[in-house]
């Protein structure tokens, strides 16, 4: 089993690649030192990742899983905003989007099927603070965009599901925590506290892996009640 993850440095990324890794999966990593360079502030990078991926795999990638992203605040009154959600667009849906269709059409050359797990967010549903109207943006977009490959590609065996974190305990979480008043957000999880990486990743890892066929299109809420649909 080969398996392109984007993000795969740090936080959920990693603790993927780990829990893919333990499964005895080959994890094509993106981002990390041993992986491969892209950035998807570049038009051009998703298509030379997945070439890159595709060629080190030895022209067979089984599943992607779409974890890479940014969350950058983005103040109405900022004079670049404009800028700001167009790069927060490109990095978290349109690269995404972008390697969903070339998988798409590697499974369909194949004919083999295969598996998209996108990494969204709460925000998708929830909504999220008004300097990041880009981001709640971007990951509905990518919860809507699972749904529709989900939809449009099952009876070739390629299936797509996604992964709606909350407030996750990554370095980019902590900052964010700590800047919204940390207790007080806690506060508004019923759990009482924010995910650990693992968790996500054993939910990433379940639908890499394990989840039948039947659940194509299911999109799994890892927030600690936070936000229930």
């Amino acid at each position: 089993m080969t398996i392109l993850l984007t993000g795969s440095s740090r936080g959920i990324g990693a603790a993927i690649a780990t829990a893919l890794g333990a499964r005895g999966a080959t994890v094509m990593g993106h981002g990390t030192a041993s992986g491969i360079p892209a950035d998807f502030a570049d038009p051009e990078a998703p298509r030379a990742l997945w070439a890159e991926a595709l060629d080190r795999a030895g022209g067979a990638i089984d599943v992607l899983v779409n974890n890479a992203g940014v969350f950058e605040a983005n103040p109405l009154a900022a004079d670049d905003w404009t800028a700001a959600w167009e790069r927060t667009m490109r990095i978290n849906l349109t690269a995404a989007a972008e390697l969903c269709r070339l998988a798409v059409l590697h499974w369909q050359a194949r004919g083999s099927g295969g598996r998209i797990v996108n990494i969204a967010s709460r925000a998708a549903y929830r909504g999220d603070s008004p300097a990041h109207w880009h981001y709640a943006a971007a990951k509905a977009g990518m919860v809507a965009m699972t749904k529709t490959i989900a939809r449009g590609y099952a009876r070739e065996n390629i299936l797509a599901f996604a992964v709606c974190p909350g407030f996750t305990m990554t370095g980019m979480a902590e900052d964010y925590v700590a800047s919204r008043g940390g207790d007080a957000l806690l506060a508004d999880i019923p759990l009482g506290r924010v995910a650990m990486p693992d968790e996500v990743a054993k939910a990433a890892c379940f639908l890499a892996l394990d989840a039948p066929p039947s659940m194509t299109g299911a999109v799994l809420d890892v927030n600690g009640a936070s936000y229930v649909r």
